[in-house]
C-alpha cells in the first residue's frame, strides 16, 4: 500500500514551507518590543475582595474583634453584589487603614501564608487563569495591579505565577507594626501611572499591552494600553466599554488551580518558551532539509 508523504513521515514541500514560516514567525515575535498584561485582582482574577476574604483569619489570629469581622463580612457582601464606587472605596480605605493600625506585619504575612490556599485558591476564575497562561505563552509578562495591600497581593501574585505585583503599601513603624498611614495607594490614576512607569523601566510597548478590570475606577489603567478589556464590569465600566467598543468578558467559573493545572503556579518563562520554539523549529527544518538532500530533492 502506498501512503501519501504527509502520512508516511516524509514531509511534503508545502509542509516544509509551513515549518519554515512558523520558524520565521517565532523569530519575528521574539524580536518585537516587550509587552505585558495588567490584571486588576478583585472580581477580575478572583471572585471576591482579596483583603476582606482574610477577615475571618485575622479574627482567629486576634488582629480584629468580632464586630470588625462582621463589618468586613458585610463589606464583602456589598462588594460582591454591586461593587464599590469612588466614595465607598475612599471610606473603605480609611476604615481599613484605621483597622490595621498596630498590626504586626510579620504576623499578617504568616496568617496570609497559612490560609492562602484554603481561601484564595478556590475563588480564582478559571477564565483568568487561562488568560495568564496565554499571555505567558505569547511571551508577555503578567502584572497584578491591585488596590489591596501588598502583604495580601504579593502571595496571591506568586500563586498565580505573576511576574510583578503593584499593590497598596502601608507605612511600617520601627516596631514592625502598621502605623495606619498609607505610603502608596494603588488606586485610579495611580494604577495608570504605575503601568506607565513599568513600561518605561521594563521596555513594554503599551500599544501592545493588555489590561483587565471590573471597575470604572480603573479606566485610566485601561486607557493606558492598546488592548483594554472589561471583566465582569460594573454598570459604569460596561457603559464605557460598549461606547469605546472594548471587549467585555464574563468570568463565572472559580476553580482550584491544582484541579485545573498543577503547574500553573510555575509558568514557563517567556524567553525559555521562545528558545524552545525556535530550537524545535530549527531542528525540524534541518531534519527535513537533510532528508530531502539525501533523496536528491535539494541541491
Amino acid at each position: 500500500m502506498v501512503y501519501p508523504r504527509a502520512l508516511s513521515g516524509k514531509p511534503t514541500r508545502p509542509t516544509l514551507r509551513r515549518m519554515v514560516g512558523a520558524y520565521a514567525q517565532v523569530v519575528e515575535n521574539h524580536s518585537l518590543p516587550r509587552a505585558a498584561a495588567f490584571f486588576d485582582l478583585d472580581k477580575t482574577v478572583i471572585a471576591k475582595s482579596s483583603t476582606l476574604t482574610f477577615s475571618k483569619s485575622f479574627y482567629q489570629g486576634g488582629l480584629i474583634n468580632r464586630r470588625a469581622a462582621l463589618r468586613t463580612a458585610y463589606a464583602q457582601f456589598v462588594f460582591l453584589v454591586g461593587g464599590l464606587d469612588h466614595d465607598q472605596m475612599e471610606r473603605m480605605r480609611e476604615y481599613l487603614s484605621t483597622l490595621c493600625r498596630g498590626w504586626n506585619v510579620q504576623q499578617v504575612r504568616e496568617i496570609v501564608a497559612e490560609t492562602l490556599h484554603d481561601l484564595i485558591d478556590p475563588i480564582i476564575y478559571d477564565e483568568a487563569a487561562s488568560l495568564v497562561e496565554e499571555h505567558h505563552a505569547a511571551g508577555r509578562d503578567v502584572v497584578i495591579v491591585s488596590t489591596s495591600g501588598a502583604e495580601v497581593v504579593e502571595p496571591i501574585g506568586e500563586l498565580l505565577g505573576a511576574d510583578r505585583v503593584v499593590a497598596t503599601r502601608m507605612v511600617v513603624g520601627p516596631d514592625g507594626c502598621f502605623t495606619g498611614e498609607v505610603e502608596y495607594y494603588a488606586y485610579g490614576p495611580t494604577k495608570a501611572e504605575a503601568v506607565r512607569e513599568l513600561a518605561a523601566s521594563e521596555g513594554y510597548d503599551l500599544a501592545r499591552c493588555y489590561a483587565y478590570s471590573d471597575s470604572a475606577t480603573d479606566l485610566p489603567m485601561l486607557q493606558a494600553v492598546g488592548h483594554p478589556h472589561a471583566v465582569n464590569p460594573d454598570r459604569a465600566l460596561r457603559r464605557e466599554a460598549l461606547a469605546r467598543d472594548w471587549p467585555v468578558l464574563e468570568f463565572r467559573r472559580p476553580v482550584r488551580l491544582k484541579q485545573r493545572l498543577p503547574a500553573l503556579s510555575v509558568p514557563p518563562r517567556p524567553a525559555l518558551v521562545a528558545a524552545a520554539a525556535i530550537g524545535a523549529a530549527a531542528a525540524t527544518a534541518g531534519f527535513v532539509w537533510y532528508s530531502n538532500r539525501r533523496r536528491g530533492t535539494i541541491s
